[in-house]
């Protein structure tokens, strides 16, 4: 892999909706330029983004529209913590 490859970024949306989902779900998922616009387009949207490099290498291999894995259920119950918390404000 060139540097360029190593050092591409990546980025993964999750949506969840309790009345539909009985766990998050992966809503986009990409790298380079496409995680460029993904990023783009929350910031846009006023959606909360949280960088955490590993959390995003383990979801970008979920297919999107994929729920995530109950293994993934605590690091993602923290990064929507971080979001509610972020609302309340």
């Amino acid at each position: 892999m060139s540097e360029k490859e190593t050092r591409q970024k990546k980025a993964t949306a999750l949506r969840y909706n309790r009345l539909e989902n009985d766990a998050p779900i992966i809503a986009a998922s990409g790298r380079g330029e496409v995680a460029e616009n993904i990023i783009a387009i929350a910031e846009e949207a006023g959606i909360p983004i949280r960088e955490d490099a590993d959390l995003v290498e383990i979801l970008s291999t979920i297919p999107v529209g994929e729920e995530i894995p109950i293994e993934l259920y605590q690091a993602v119950a923290e990064v929507l913590t971080f979001v509610y918390a972020l609302n309340k404000k």
